[in-house]
């Protein structure tokens, strides 16, 4: 355990780099140039045998009969369809910044029915909205599943590799529609900072100025920078390139511990301290086990008979954990050193750091995810 703790722990000294000049393009994003999300409903066919059990999705068979009703087939009143080779699923999509009709984006299909699995199937033609009801792209193909699976009904054997029930269509959507968008409001353009942070900000800024005419850019406040763009949209697509290519050297963020309390990761950025604490750990441990104990009849006994009964047995453990000095650690190596010291597993952590944030010996806001 103590050597797991080690490598866990050394990972984090990766982190402790000084930190360097990053692209602009890489810390901002430009305010109205964004994705939109597009869904829609849909059948999957071609399935071989594996599709919905359409006694417990009759959803897939109303799908089914309002598809061949439009395609001019209609269907006897009180008909029950026993489907194997359809599945119903949702088809989502992100439709990028400045798409025009006739451009071609990635779908992924995925099933809301009980289907096994959706290799070898074929999209039918899937009208995919927006938020506003609006038809933006219209979806259809090969779905490509990266899975194997295989069952047996008469052994109970079952194998599967991967997700089966999701599928994937390269430029399986052909967008229809177009969504405005507009690059800045009147001469000016707003520049969002990814993360909110008044330094690295008031550096963009700079950089900015530095680089172009002073007062070109403005802090509006910790995240939106405007600046003063050309009017022509060819000129500010050159000036927006220019800026792009900039390089800042972001702040340091804020002391922060993150701790995923279901698997146990601790990640930690290099401006965690601690201050001069005392930390005592010891392992309790409680194994409970039973062994099957025979009681029969004696040999002479007229009555009775043989049973097998169970004998549990608990033992405790406790190990005995010294009281370790940490001394005031200003870097993040030596804090990875001082908690390695300890010799505690992850999870245990999880408890320490908790207990040294209440104590006040850890300089980091502690966050639980």
């Amino acid at each position: 355990m103590k050597h797991y703790t080690s490598c866990l722990l050394g990972l984090l000294l990766l982190l402790s780099g000084a930190a360097q000049a990053e692209r602009i393009k890489d810390l901002v994003s430009i305010e109205g140039v964004r994705s939109n999300q597009l869904i829609g409903y849909g059948l999957v066919v071609g399935l071989d045998g594996s599709g919905d059990q359409t006694t417990q999705t009759p959803f897939t068979v109303q799908s089914v009969i309002s598809m061949l009703t439009q395609l001019g087939v209609s269907m006897p009143s009180g008909s029950s369809l026993q489907l194997k080779n359809v599945a119903a699923v949702m088809v989502t999509a992100a439709l990028p910044a400045f798409a025009r009709p006739g451009q071609a984006i990635d779908v992924t299909a995925s099933s809301m029915g009980n289907a096994k699995s959706l290799r070898g199937g074929t999209l039918l033609m899937t009208p995919l909205k927006g938020g506003d009801g609006q038809v933006y792209a219209v979806a259809q193909g090969n779905i490509l599943v990266g899975g194997v699976g295989a069952s047996s009904a008469g052994g109970a054997t079952s194998v599967q590799v991967n997700h089966l029930s999701v599928g994937r269509i390269s430029g399986g959507a052909t967008v229809e529609r177009s969504v405005p968008t507009a690059l800045g409001q009147g001469e000016h353009i707003n520049l969002e900072v990814n993360i909110t942070d008044f330094s690295t900000t008031r550096r963009i800024v700079d950089v900015i100025n530095g680089r172009f005419a002073p007062g070109t850019a403005v802090a509006v406040d910790g995240r939106v920078i405007q600046v003063r763009a050309p009017a022509l949209n060819d000129e500010r697509v050159t000036f927006l390139s220019q800026i792009e290519s900039l390089e800042v050297t972001p702040a340091q963020t804020s002391a922060k511990v993150i701790i995923n309390a279901r698997t146990g990761s601790i990640v930690m950025n290099q401006t965690v301290m601690l201050e001069v604490c005392a930390v005592a750990h010891g392992n309790l441990t409680v194994v409970v086990s039973s062994e099957p104990v025979i009681s029969q009849p004696g040999p002479f006994a007229q009555q009775g008979q043989t049973v097998q009964a169970e004998r549990a047995q608990i033992e405790i453990r406790s190990d005995k954990g010294g009281l370790t000095m940490l001394s005031q650690s200003v870097s993040l190596g030596e804090v990875v050193k001082a908690l390695n010291a300890i010799g505690a597993t992850p999870q245990d952590l999880l408890a320490i750091l908790q207990a040294m944030k209440a104590a006040g010996a850890l300089r980091a806001d502690l966050e639980i995810i």
